[in-house]
């Protein structure tokens, strides 16, 4: 890797087909289901997010497509090889950030990308060509020979990050990336990630957080139950299954104005607390309401992943 490589996209593939194809992936656990008939496919060089409630399958999808956990009925196909078959070759062309960083405290930042590069047979000399590129991608080279217990929290998700790049993978597979970090680190590693795609890598990613999938995102994937339930651009998405405007209507006094004006809210109303939210194309009416209901604290805002989210998954917690 010279020293633009990382830079300059992913090499050349030789076929045009997707970077991953699921066709009625199966998985049972006793006799729970936990996938159930779930297909779908990422284009090369799309970012494509997977999301759902705790229990949704994300996590035991992901594991499948790495050929980690063995399922029970359908096929994967994961950058031109069958997979589980051909598993060990198709993961040598993936990069992996776990959902717990797992980088290994005994060794430096350099030592933790040094000792993964071997894992895929590179020669010591050409991880050590790249390392220098990877920290800087990664904002850690003024930490090459620091501890692992010396680094933030934001510090040790860029360097696994950094080291799921150190085969330069063709797919880089995230869950949940940014679990536990503060914004600014959270925004930075969205920065490294738009910089991943714009040349040209493919992302598959879990994630909690509405925003980064509605920000990172090309397709999105809503798992429920071990089901895709919808499929397709976020706001796509957002426009076929939730009215384009809420009024939220929150603290004391807001289930009081609710029921007051009852017979004149939009057909869609949902309360969780004490916070009243109303769905609707006309906001004017809701908002001439409030105008008139002296101190209830409201906010009008556009609709959003997490409204599409809650509609279709509901917002019940999950065990």
């Amino acid at each position: 890797m010279t020293t633009n490589s990382l830079h300059a996209g992913a090499r050349p593939l030789a076929s045009p087909g997707p970077a991953l194809r699921v066709e009625r992936l199966d998985k049972r656990y006793g006799g729970r289901v936990i996938v159930d008939a779930l297909s779908f496919e990422i284009a090369r060089g799309e970012c494509y997010g997977l999301l759902g409630p705790n229990g949704a399958g994300k996590t035991t999808t992901l594991r499948s497509i790495l050929g980690l956990t063995p399922v029970d009925g359908g096929s994967i196909r994961l950058l031109d090889h069958a997979v589980p078959a051909r598993a060990r070759q198709a993961r040598a062309r993936i990069g992996v950030v776990p959902q717990i960083d797992n980088l290994d405290p005994d060794f430096t930042v350099e030592e933790n990308l040094l000792v993964f590069g071997r894992y895929f047979g590179l020669a010591d000399a050409e991880i050590r060509r790249r390392i220098p590129e990877l920290l800087e991608f990664a904002s850690l080279a003024a930490k090459r020979t620091a501890r692992i217990n010396e680094l933030s929290g934001g510090m040790k998700r860029r360097l696994t990050l950094a080291r799921a790049l150190v085969n330069d993978p063709d797919l880089i597979v995230m869950d949940e990336p940014t679990t536990g970090l503060d914004p600014q680190a959270r925004h930075l590693i969205w920065e490294r990630l738009k910089t991943l795609l714009a040349r040209g890598k493919t992302i598959l990613l879990t994630t909690h957080f509405m925003d980064e999938a509605e920000r990172l995102c090309d397709r999105l994937g809503l798992l429920d139950r071990g089901r895709m339930i919808a499929e397709g651009a976020p706001q796509d998405l957002i426009a076929r299954h939730v009215e384009p405007e809420v009024v939220e209507v929150f603290g004391e006094g807001a289930l009081d104005w609710l029921e007051r004006h009852r017979a004149a809210m939009p057909d869609r109303v949902e309360v969780s607390g004490e916070t009243v939210y109303c769905y609707t194309a006309e906001p004017d009416r809701v908002l001439a309401l409030l105008r008139e209901g002296g101190r209830v604290r409201y906010l009008h805002r556009p609709a959003n992943l997490e409204d599409l989210f809650l509609r279709l998954a509901g917002r019940d917690l999950r065990e």
